[in-house]
């Protein structure tokens, strides 16, 4: 086995292990990202930001610190950030032609804890404008494309980190989400993405331009990787409050089962706004089964489930309100007052508490992470005219918002797995919610669940 020909489909984890048996060097591995990343990435255009340079310094350090038996769990690791991201002596421009001279002084707190723990970061990869589309194209880089098909849509906004860690140029990744922007690209990919339970990765260093101010409500950090249990690896490095923050001191549950049989199981098929196709319903089914064969408990419906309908309404208005506060136009919905949020905020806290009762009962919602597979790429900037066909009829794109939207309004946790590919190749996936703090126990689910990567053929 040659690190060049098996670099694309190994994991973090069997990377590690091949670093401490020295089966190759950090070095080498940097070199072979690297060089896999100028040979194939020209027609995915996931790394937009590169910086080899620092990145084989990082290497020899990891080396070193390998050599003399004091490696952190990420040494010599290559990982990619999302573009969103502060890393030091670039732009962190989140898409927008304004931000494209700035320059980071220093790494985002995120980034410092990966690199502390020994990753070697190659650079930076493709987000939409404001990170605001579940597409990955921007008027300073481009347009990501689909391992899969190129002719797709990689999802976003961490599109272009999910395109990386398909094509194996990098072995973990960070990205962000509020609408799905981390489960979405994971599953338009076929890759593994992980949604933070809300606050327990800090936010320090992710804004565009280098702008001060509050972390948005709602919004979370949050690993993608080629397995569960690589979004463990990084979950537990990166997992840590805000420095300024008093809470500093986190210790996430370990996972509530360690077999299949033991978890209680309730499949989501339906939602009041949000549809989804046959093939992804179907491939959620066929999952469902699979488990109740292993021997979980899987149930169809319960009366102990939240109102879905309730948190719709109230992750649609508390999103708007975030992703609007600083444009004049918010849109046609006027802003509202702050006695009105407080109102949100109230409905918010019952939801959770909801959701807290229901998992005393349950251990896992298994529903879909977007209503379909990736879909082809469009120039319609409008979401009320943009086209999405499920079976085959026109469909509402914005509410697609809504399968996203039951883990964020009510702060858990959600990990995205890769459930095959369809006819046309392109990857069919599903979500795993789960209690609030519990990150570990759906990536835990994730990975008993024996789901894998399947590699883009353009990957080789």
């Amino acid at each position: 086995m040659t690190i060049d020909a098996s670099l694309h489909t190994m994991t973090a984890t069997q990377l590690a292990a091949g670093l401490r048996r020295k089966t190759f060097s950090a070095t080498e591995l940097c070199e072979a990202s690297i060089a896999r990343i100028e040979a194939l990435d020209g027609e995915v255009n996931a790394v937009v930001v590169r910086d080899f340079e620092r990145a084989r310094t990082e290497a020899r350090m990891a080396d070193d610190a390998l050599a003399r038996g004091k490696a952190g769990p990420l040494a010599g690791i290559p990982m990619t950030v999302k573009e969103s991201f502060d890393l030091r002596g670039h732009p962190t421009t989140w898409g927008f032609e304004m931000h494209r001279d700035h320059r980071a002084r220093e790494d985002a707190f995120p980034v410092q804890r990966a690199k502390a723990a020994g990753a070697v970061v190659l650079g930076k990869t493709n987000v939409p404008p404001a990170l605001a589309d579940w597409q990955s194209d921007n008027p300073i880089y481009g347009r990501t494309n689909n391992p899969h098909a190129l002719t797709h849509s990689a999802g976003g906004s961490s599109g272009g980190s999910a395109a990386a860690i398909a094509m194996g140029f990098s072995a973990l990744e960070l990205g962000s989400d509020i609408g799905g922007s981390v489960r979405v690209p994971a599953a338009f990919c076929g890759v593994f993405g992980h949604k933070t339970s809300y606050r327990i990765v800090s936010h320090l260093g992710h804004a565009a331009g280098g702008f001060e101010g509050e972390a948005p409500l709602l919004a979370v950090i949050g690993p993608i990787a080629r397995s569960a249990a690589d979004l463990a690896l990084l979950l537990e490095v990166v997992a840590a409050p805000d420095p300024e923050d008093f809470h500093n001191g986190l210790i996430l549950p370990r996972p509530r089962h360690g077999s299949l049989k033991s978890f209680r199981v309730l499949v989501l098929d339906q939602h009041p706004a949000a549809k989804a196709d046959d093939e992804t319903l179907h491939a959620i089914d066929r999952f469902a089964s699979d488990l109740a064969a292993e021997g979980a408990s899987v149930t169809r419906k319960s009366s102990l489930l939240p109102d879905i309908g309730v948190s719709w309404r109230t992750y649609q208005a508390m999103l708007h309100t975030i992703i609007t506060r600083d444009q004049v136009d918010p849109g046609g919905r006027q802003p509202i007052s702050a006695h009105d949020w407080l109102g949100h905020l109230d409905m918010q806290l019952r939801i959770r508490r909801q959701w807290a009762a229901f998992f005393r009962h349950f251990d896992i919602v298994l529903c879909p992470a977007f209503g379909t597979p990736a879909f082809p790429h469009t120039a319609e900037a409008d979401w009320r005219k943009r086209p999405l066909l499920i079976n085959g009829e026109p469909s509402n794109f914005g509410a697609q918002l809504g399968w996203a939207g039951i883990a964020t309004v009510a702060n858990l946790p959600s990990t995205a797995i890769p459930l095959g590919v369809n006819a046309q190749g392109l990857p069919l996936a599903c979500q795993a919610i789960g209690p609030f703090l519990e990150d570990l126990t759906t990536i835990a689910f994730a990975g008993l669940s024996g789901r894998d990567v399947v590699a883009p053929r353009i990957a080789g």
